[in-house]
C-alpha cells in the first residue's frame, strides 16, 4: 500500500463497522479498497491519474465496475493529506446510502 492508502486504512477503514477489503481483485482490476456489502470501491489517485491517459483509463475502468453495480469513489492523495475528515465523511455517507 502507498502511504496514503495506509493512512486511510489504519485511521478509518480498518475499524469501520462495515467490512472493507484492501487490494481486492474485481474483474481484471485491483481496487485499492472494496466494501462488498455496499458494492463500493475507493480509489486513491496519485499524479499518474491526472494525465490524459490516466483519466481515460480510470473512466473506462469505472464504467466496467459500474456494470457490476459497483460505485467508485476517487480521492486524490492531496485530499488524504489536506482534508482527511471530509474524505472519511464522504465514504461514510456513501456506505450508508448504498446500504439503505
Amino acid at each position: 500500500m502507498t502511504p496514503h492508502e495506509r493512512k486511510l486504512w489504519y485511521m478509518f477503514l480498518r475499524t469501520y463497522p462495515v467490512k472493507f477489503y484492501k487490494q481486492r481483485i474485481i474483474s481484471s482490476f485491483i481496487a485499492d479498497f472494496y466494501c462488498h456489502a455496499a458494492k463500493l470501491v475507493i480509489e486513491l489517485d496519485g499524479v499518474q491519474h491526472t494525465t490524459e491517459e490516466g483519466r481515460a483509463y480510470d473512466a473506462e475502468r469505472t464504467k466496467i465496475l459500474e456494470k457490476y453495480g459497483i460505485e467508485v469513489l476517487r480521492f486524490s492523495n492531496h485530499s488524504i493529506d489536506t482534508d482527511f475528515p471530509r474524505v472519511c465523511s464522504i465514504i461514510d455517507a456513501a456506505v450508508k446510502r448504498r446500504l439503505a
